[in-house]
C-alpha cells in the first residue's frame, strides 16, 4: 500500500474532527448515545445524569442527545473504563488475546504491562513478541520497558540488557516509560548500569516505576531522588506512607501471589487516594475467571473496607490515567475515549456492559473471541525454542553440604532466614529446592532448602521462575526432582507434579516456557487439576503451589532467595 502523505493524514483527521464537532453540537446524530445515564463524574466527585453521546470512539457530549444507536441505561451506573497500573501479562499463562477475553468483560479497558518475564527469556525479541501480540487488541496494552534483565547481576537470564538495548523502544507510541526498577540496591549504591536506564527514560520524558519493599531512610531518599516515581511493593501502611510522603505514587496491589488491599485500604480516603492506583502485578487464570480483575478490587474496597464508591472508581481509572499521562482516559467527559463500563449498582458492582471506543464489546460477562494479531514467523518460532539444558540425573541434586533454608511467609512473597540444613526432612517440612539454568546450557544448578511449602512426596517443578525463568524445582527426593526438570524441558516449558517417576499432573506452556496458545478455560482446567494434585501430595492448602514457588528465585525481595548459583541473602546481596 502507498504511504499516506502528511497532508493526507491532516485531511483524514480533519474529516474525523469535524464529525466529532457536528455530533457534539447536536447538528448531527451521535454514533451511540447511552440514554438516561447516571455516571461517575471524577472531576466533581458526584453522580451526574444525562445522555452520554459518543462519536468516532470519543465521548462528545453529555446532556440531551440523539444517536444512530441509542441504549437506555436508566437505573444503571456508568463508570470510565478501568486501568491496571502494573501487570505482567505472562502471569495469565495464556497469549494476550486470551487475556483480553478474560479482563474486558470485567471492565478493564487498558493495562500497563511490563514484559520482563518474556524479555528475561528472549531478550529484546521478547519485547518485540509482546508488542506484536498485543497490537490492535480491544484492550489498550501500554508498555513499561523492562529495567532489570536480569533482575540483578547475581542472576542468570536468557539475556542481559543495558540501556542501549532498550533505548530505541522509548519512541514506540505504546511505551510509557521504564518498568519497576527492582535493583534498588544498584540505584542506591550508584551502579552505572541501572542508573543509566533511568537517565535514558528521563531523556525521553518517560515515567520510571519502582520496586523497593521496605526501603527507608537515606536509601529511600536516594532511590526517589534518582527519579523513581512509584512503588507497588508496599505491604503495610508504614511503608506506603513513608513513600507517599516523599512524593512516590503507591500502586495498591491485589493479585494472586501478593494481596495488599486489606493492609493498604486506609489509603483510600480523600487525604491519600490521589496518589494511589490499583494493580494486580500477577494474576493467574483461576483468579481472572472466578474473581475478576480490577472490578474485584473495587468491589472489595467498597464492601469490605467501606471505601467511598466514587473514590474507588477514581483510583481504578482516573488517577492511573493521570499518572501515566493518558490524558484522554479515565473520565466520562467530552473529548475522552468512550471506554465505558455499565454496572448495576455500587453495592453489588456487577458489570453488565463494557464499551470500548463506543463499541459494545462485552455484555453480562460474555464477549466474542479475540483474533490473534499477525506476527513475524521468526518470533513465533523463537518463542518455542527457549530450553537449552542437558538431561539431568538424581546425582545433580544430591548434595550433603549445609545450605540455607528459605522460610516461606503465608500470603506473602517475602521470605525469612530459617538457618541451614544438609538434607530434606519431610517431618519438619524442610525440602530440597533447586534452580536449573535453562537458557544457555551452562549446567549451573543452585541448591538449597525451603520450609513452609508442605510437600510430602514427589516433586513440583515450573519454568515460571521469577524473573530469569530458569527451572525451579522442589522435592522430597533427588530422583523425582531430576525427572520433573527433564519433563519440563521435554514440554518446552510449563508446570509438572511428579511422584515415583510418574507425571501426576502438568500444564504445558510452550510460549517461552511462560504462556500457552490454548484457551484460558483449558489452561485453567489443567492448572487447577495440578494444584489439586500438588495439595494431595502435601503442599499447603492455603498457598498457590506454583505461583508462590515461582517467586522463591527472585533475588530482589527479602530475605533469602535461590538462584542458579545458590541461596542468596537479598539484603546483603551475598551468597550464604
Amino acid at each position: 500500500m502507498p504511504t499516506e502523505s502528511y497532508a493526507g493524514k491532516i485531511q483524514r483527521k480533519l474529516i474525523k474532527k469535524q464529525r466529532i464537532i457536528e455530533a457534539a453540537s447536536g447538528r448531527k446524530k451521535a454514533d451511540l448515545v447511552l440514554k438516561n445515564a447516571t455516571y461517575v463524574n471524577v472531576f466533581s466527585n458526584e453522580l451526574c445524569r444525562g445522555d452520554i453521546a459518543c462519536a468516532e470512539g470519543l465521548i462528545v457530549g453529555i446532556g440531551e442527545y440523539s444517536g444512530e444507536r441509542e441504549i437506555d441505561v436508566s437505573g444503571k451506573i456508568v463508570c470510565p473504563g478501568f486501568i491496571d497500573a502494573h501487570i505482567h501479562l505472562e502471569s495469565s499463562l495464556v497469549a494476550p488475546n486470551e487475556f483480553v477475553k478474560a479482563v474486558l468483560p470485567h471492565g478493564t479497558t487498558c493495562v500497563i504491562t511490563d514484559p520482563h518475564e518474556i524479555t528475561n527469556v528472549m531478550g529484546t525479541d521478547g519485547i518485540d513478541y509482546m508488542l506484536q501480540a498485543t497490537e490492535d487488541l480491544p484492550v489498550d496494552v501500554m508498555f513499561m520497558l523492562p529495567s532489570c534483565v536480569p533482575a540483578t547481576p547475581m542472576d542468570e537470564a536468557g539475556a542481559n540488557l543495558d540501556w542501549h538495548a532498550i533505548d530505541s523502544y522509548f519512541t514506540h507510541p505504546r511505551v510509557l516509560g521504564l518498568a519497576e526498577m527492582m535493583n534498588a540496591y544498584g540505584i542506591t549504591h550508584n551502579d552505572p548500569e541501572p542508573v543509566s536506564k533511568i537517565i535514558a527514560s528521563q531523556a525521553h520524558h518517560k515515567k520510571i516505576d519502582g520496586h523497593a519493599p521496605g526501603l527507608q531512610g537515606r536509601e529511600l531518599d536516594a532511590y526517589v531522588a534518582a527519579g523513581v516515581y512509584s512503588d507497588h511493593e508496599c505491604s503495610d501502611m508504614e511503608d506506603a506512607l513513608r513513600k507517599l510522603r516523599i512524593g512516590q505514587f503507591v500502586m495498591i496491589r491485589e493479585g494472586t501471589a501478593a494481596r495488599n488491599l486489606e493492609a493498604l485500604a486506609p489509603l483510600l480516603c480523600e487525604q491519600y487516594a490521589s496518589r494511589c492506583m490499583f494493580c494486580t502485578d500477577d494474576k493467574h487464570p483461576s483468579d481472572l475467571l472466578e474473581k475478576g480483575h480490577i472490578d474485584y478490587i473495587i468491589r472489595r474496597a467498597i464492601r469490605e473496607f467501606g471505601v467511598d464508591p466514587i473514590l474507588a472508581v477514581k483510583v481504578a481509572a482516573h488517577y492511573a490515567a493521570r499518572y501515566f499521562l493518558l490524558n484522554n482516559r479515565g473520565a466520562i467527559a467530552p473529548g475522552y475515549l468512550a471506554d465505558l463500563v455499565v454496572i448495576d449498582n455500587f453495592e453489588d458492582f456487577n458489570i453488565e456492559q463494557v464499551y470500548k471506543r463506543s463499541v459494545l464489546m462485552a455484555q453480562n460477562g460474555v464477549m466474542a473471541d479475540v483474533p490473534k494479531p499477525e506476527m513475524d514467523e521468526y518470533l513465533k518460532l523463537r518463542a518455542r525454542d527457549t530450553f537449552h539444558v542437558k538431561t539431568l540425573t538424581a546425582a545433580d541434586f544430591e548434595d550433603r553440604r549445609n545450605r540455607g533454608v528459605i522460610g516461606m511467609v503465608n500470603g506473602e512473597i517475602i521470605t525469612t532466614d530459617n538457618g541451614y540444613a544438609n538434607q530434606p526432612d519431610v517431618e519438619k517440612d524442610i525440602l530440597k529446592i533447586a534452580v536449573v539454568e535453562r537458557h544457555k546450557n551452562t549446567g549451573h544448578i543452585g541448591l538449597g532448602y525451603i520450609q513452609g511449602y508442605g510437600l510430602k512426596e514427589g516433586a513440583v517443578a515450573t519454568s515460571i521462575s521469577h524473573d530469569s525463568h530458569n527451572i525451579i524445582v522442589v522435592g522430597t527426593n533427588a530422583e523425582d526432582m531430576a525427572f520433573a526438570v527433564n519433563r519440563i524441558t521435554q514440554n518446552k516449558g510449563g508446570i509438572v507434579v511428579v511422584k515415583d517417576g510418574e507425571v501426576t499432573a502438568e500444564v504445558v506452556l510452550e510460549i517461552a516456557g511462560l504462556m500457552s496458545d490454548s484457551r484460558l478455560e483449558d489452561v485453567n482446567e489443567h492448572l487447577e487439576n495440578a494444584k489439586k494434585v500438588a495439595i494431595e501430595q502435601g503442599v499447603q492448602k492455603d498457598i498457590d503451589p506454583f505461583m508462590t514457588l515461582s517467586f522463591m528465585s527472585l533475588p530482589v525481595i527479602p530475605t533469602l532467595r535461590l538462584t542458579t548459583r545458590g541461596v542468596i541473602d537479598v539484603n546483603t546481596q551475598q551468597y550464604l
